[in-house]
């Protein structure tokens, strides 16, 4: 930041809370960015304002503005990312929500960002469970908002991650009462390296493996279903937060502050009328939808928030 003409605003310590785990050389990408977006601004001097802008887009990934998303899939993906965030904020051990955007970021409809207040180095079992919530409770909100039938693809990515965690916990981790702490998972992927074909995968036997899927197929149901509760006890958050990203399409944790303690949040710091979205197509046009290409053969996925291993 020395070599940058820096507003006399920006407060190093609070930017540095907000980078946890950042390199030398991340941080310095952070201050480039910044610098791009106040040249763009048509301003001479760094403002806080352009390293949260630059944060974002190294965080997040660059906004897709351009695209254009019917107004019932903008909705949905509101309901998806609030659900994520009031499920986040409502689990123990979990980081706290930083960020819910409805703007389209790389490959994701929506983004919702849980930034740790410090490094993290490994993660209690209470801690994992609480994530494997989080995940869910994007599909959950789906599912409460558009009915059982009415549930997305969106969620493949979150339930991909969610599956994971849970293997993870019962095949490496030791953190399964019932399989013990012992290691299942022996990540042998080279079956042709003096190991026999006959030989059962990970030197389980079947018995075994039905056990683990088992173990984790309890895990996963179990948060389900506390996550579920959760957004059904809050619903009416959901819908307050839902409306606040149809309105400003970005929140942040004072507003979300805000939406749970049961309040209509305030506008964005720096909000203008002008900003306000022009929404998606019109209904008119949901029979218009983008034709999948071969490079496309799974769903675009809604979660974009920070890998937490």
């Amino acid at each position: 930041m020395r070599k940058a003409p820096v507003a006399p605003e920006v407060e190093p310590a609070i930017i540095a809370r907000g980078t946890p785990g950042f390199s030398g050389a991340d941080l310095a990408n952070l201050v480039n960015e910044a610098a791009l977006f106040a040249a763009r601004s048509n301003t001479r001097v760094v403002a806080m304002s352009h390293f949260e802008q630059a944060k974002d887009k190294i965080m997040m990934g660059a906004e897709r503005k351009s695209m254009v998303m019917k107004e019932s899939e903008k909705r949905n993906t509101a309901y998806h990312e609030a659900g994520h965030a009031i499920v986040g904020r409502m689990v123990p051990e979990h980081d706290p929500v930083y960020k819910v955007s409805i703007i389209p970021r790389g490959r994701a409809l929506g983004v919702t960002m849980f930034l740790p207040t410090e490094d993290k180095y490994s993660h209690s079992k209470r801690g994992l469970l609480s994530q494997i919530c989080s995940l869910y409770g994007g599909r959950l909100a789906e599912e409460l908002t558009l009915g059982a039938e009415g549930v997305t693809t969106g969620a493949s990515n979150d339930i991909q991650r969610a599956t994971t965690i849970a293997r993870n916990m019962v095949t490496k981790w030791g953190l399964s009462d019932k399989m013990g702490p012992q290691m299942y998972d022996e990540e042998d992927n080279e079956p042709f390296l003096g190991r026999s074909m006959s030989r059962p995968a990970n030197g389980q036997s079947e018995e075994t493996a039905r056990m683990i899927d088992e173990e984790v197929k309890g895990i996963l149901n179990d948060c389900y279903e506390r996550a579920k509760q959760i957004l059904v006890d809050n619903r009416d958050k959901l819908e307050l937060m839902a409306d606040a990203l149809m309105e400003y399409e970005t929140i942040d944790a004072k507003q979300i502050d805000q939406i749970m303690e049961g309040k209509r949040p305030g506008p964005p710091e720096g909000w203008d009328d002008r900003d306000k979205p022009q929404g998606g197509q019109p209904e008119a046009n949901d029979d218009l939808q983008e034709a999948p290409t071969a490079a496309s053969t799974s769903a675009e996925p809604k979660d974009g928030s920070l890998p937490t291993n």
